[in-house]
Parts: C-alpha cells; sequence; structure tokens
C-alpha cells in the first residue's frame, strides 16, 4: 500500500528545524550539554576522512530524525581556536592590544560567522529551489534542506581550511610573506588547496543527502580555483601578503 501523508503535510518535518533552533542557541552557553569529544573526534575526521563523518551524518538523521546537529559545539569550539590563532597572529604583527582586539573581532565575524551565514543561505536556497529531485507521485513526503544543516556543511568545510590558512599559515608565514617567486608559489599553493578542499568538503556535505541531485554543482569552483591560480602565480600575486597587509600593513 502506498503511504497516504501528501506533500501537503510535510510542514511538521520542514518546521522542527525552526523549532530546534532556538534550543540550539540556548545550549551555546551550556558547556555541560556539549558533546566535545565528539566534536574533536569530528574536526580530526574532517581533516582526514570526511565521508566517515557524513556517514555519521546519515546516522544522525535516523536517530534525531534531522540532517543537522543539535548540538552547537563545533561552532563553539571552532569560534575558540579561530580566536586563538588570531591572537596569536596578532602577538606577532600587531602593534597595539586595541586594533588587536578588533583584528580578532572581525576575524570571528566576517571570515567565519557572517560569511557562513551567507553562504549557507546561498546553498539552501540553490539546493531547494534547483536541486532537489522531483517528487514521483503526489503521496511521497518533501523533503528540504534544513538552514541548520547548510551552515553545519560549512563550518565542516571551514574547518580543514583554518588548519591550513591560519595553523600552518602561522607557521609558515615569515616565508610566504617574503619577496620572491618561491613565497609567491608557495602562497598561491597553500591557498589553492584550502580552497580546493573546502569546496570538496561542501560537495560532499550535500552529496549525502538522497532527495539532492546534480550536487557535482558544487565541485565547479575547484576548476575555477586551479584555472585562476597559474594566472595569479605568473602576475606575481602573493594573498599571504594581500590578506596579512590588509591586518598588518605597519609589520608585514
Amino acid at each position: 500500500m502506498l503511504p497516504t501523508v501528501s506533500k501537503t503535510r510535510s510542514t511538521p518535518s520542514t518546521s522542527r528545524p525552526n523549532s530546534m533552533f532556538p534550543q540550539y542557541l540556548r545550549r551555546i552557553v551550556k558547556w555541560q550539554q556539549m558533546d566535545i569529544e565528539y566534536t574533536f573526534w569530528q574536526m580530526l575526521h574532517l581533516c582526514t576522512a570526511p565521508k566517515v563523518v557524513y556517514q555519521h551524518t546519515k546516522y544522525h538523521k535516523q536517530t534525531k530524525n534531522q540532517w543537522a546537529r543539535d548540538d552547537p559545539a563545533f561552532v563553539v569550539i571552532c569560534s575558540l581556536l579561530l580566536a586563538v590563532a588570531t591572537i596569536a597572529y596578532c602577538a606577532a604583527y600587531d602593534h597595539s592590544a586595541a586594533h588587536a582586539v578588533f583584528v580578532v573581532i572581525s576575524v570571528l565575524l566576517f571570515h567565519f560567522l557572517l560569511t557562513g551565514v551567507f553562504l549557507a543561505t546561498c546553498c539552501w536556497f540553490l539546493t531547494n529551489a534547483y536541486l532537489r529531485e522531483e517528487a514521483p507521485n503526489s503521496h511521497v513526503v518533501e523533503q528540504r534542506v534544513e538552514w541548520l544543516y547548510a551552515f553545519d556543511v560549512h563550518c565542516n568545510s571551514f574547518f580543514p581550511m583554518f588548519v591550513m590558512l591560519y595553523v600552518i599559515h602561522y607557521f609558515m608565514s615569515p616565508l610566504l610573506v617574503a619577496h620572491g617567486f618561491i613565497p609567491e608559489l608557495l602562497s598561491n599553493l597553500l591557498f589553492m588547496v584550502a580552497a580546493s578542499y573546502y569546496h570538496y568538503l561542501n560537495f560532499l556535505g550535500y552529496d549525502v543527502l538522497p532527495f539532492l541531485e546534480r550536487t557535482t554543482f558544487f565541485l565547479y569552483p575547484i576548476g575555477v580555483i586551479i584555472v585562476l591560480s597559474p594566472i595569479l602565480i605568473l602576475s606575481g600575486f602573493n594573498p599571504s601578503r594581500y590578506f596579512m597587509n590588509m591586518y598588518f600593513s605597519q609589520r608585514v
């Protein structure tokens, strides 16, 4: 017998993420409710075996009936690590405490949170508007990408990029910001790998959803990055010097 739930009855499943969002925000200040160990496990495997992380996302859907995390630990820990890394840059390259505070706040807001909200909203709209599979009949429950899941995908994709462009870059920065062809080459290669890996993880995040099609769309930016990188190298552009001068122009 066919299911009798129609598309018009799908509103409870789509409203559930909205009702979870206030609870998600309240748990940000409750460390005792966060699974810190599992969060670090995810962070490690996002850098080494990202498909394993998204396999666990399927298990989460089966047990919690939602794709998005209900635990804000990943966002909180990622923000703290980003703040620590930015403070390290300020200690090495900044000249005033007031400016260092400005740099830390601007990096947290613009590099991670606000950019994440913008990208997640774009991907959320794109996937729901254009990449969902057509329902074979009107009796199948309509599935949609949760906005909070789109933000999770951004956070997952951001963390390995953070490791490369904030942690590894920090220790290599004396070389990368120097003048010459070798620093320009290494800097562009590091940014190319980091950006490409971000988009690859973005693809994995949406490819795991069974109701989406044509998710290879999220791999297209990698081709653009690979084409642009040699052009930037030959033009003498050094992304490390560019971004360091943006915040620490008097010291780089």
